[in-house]
């Protein structure tokens, strides 16, 4: 077992994200928050100890978790909030920290890159 020298954070999508996706693209009224939750994308990030390196960390990443999760749904910019604050990011997503990562396969890690 090894242990990663990172956090993580869990990002699921709020009411307010829900709301835009179903303005932006009409075929998704179905969806649910709980759909959009079944599945949420974790980031891995520098390792964070302590609620203010959690904050800090926040503040450096958010803009572009926010864009991934925008464009996980939805590619038309135009459609995007032109607000993409860290308030607004964290009124549309939950965020959840955590710090121990273990790592139970002896499979190397693979990169790839996603833009």
């Amino acid at each position: 077992m090894l242990a990663l020298n990172r956090s993580a954070i869990v990002v699921r999508p709020r009411p307010p994200f829900l709301a835009w996706l179903h303005v932006a693209d009409p075929t998704s009224v179905s969806l649910t928050l709980a759909d959009l939750s079944l599945e949420p994308t974790i980031y891995l990030v520098p390792a964070c100890g302590t609620p203010e390196e959690e904050r800090d960390c926040l503040q450096a990443v958010f803009r572009t978790i926010f864009e991934d999760q925008l464009g996980g749904w939805w590619r038309d910019r135009t459609t995007w909030p032109t607000s993409r604050s860290l308030g607004t990011f964290t009124r549309w997503f939950d965020c959840q920290f955590h710090s121990m990562l273990l790592d139970l396969t002896d499979e190397p890690l693979i990169e790839e890159r996603s833009n």
